[in-house]
């Protein structure tokens, strides 16, 4: 299998620098393969509800630490999303993606 090539983020030593990488519109415009499960969890968290981590495992069956494995890695750091989360009512923690600032 191929290696990917190295971006700016993945060399910088500094963590301002770091982040000033990752807030690249080449990040921004980032998007999982189509189809996928990480798909299908940028779908659930885009949606107008949101979605809890018990939701995400029902529609993916992936294990709890793999969910929130995909939050913090996949969906923020990788595809460069912001996340919000909140206590619904009922629901238990709810996760969405956030709007980008216009």
């Amino acid at each position: 299998m191929a290696r990917n090539a190295k971006t700016k983020e993945d060399t910088a030593t500094d963590p301002v620098e770091a982040r000033q990488a990752a807030d690249t519109p080449e990040t921004a415009a980032r998007m999982p393969r189509p189809g996928s499960k990480l798909a299908q969890v940028v779908e659930l968290l885009e949606g107008e509800n949101g979605a809890t981590i018990a939701e995400i495992m029902a529609a993916t069956n992936w294990q709890q630490h793999t969910v929130r494995g995909a939050l913090a890695g996949s969906i923020t750091k990788k595809l460069g999303r912001t996340l919000t989360s909140e206590k619904v009512e009922g629901r238990g923690r709810v996760y969405r993606i956030a709007l980008p600032q216009t």
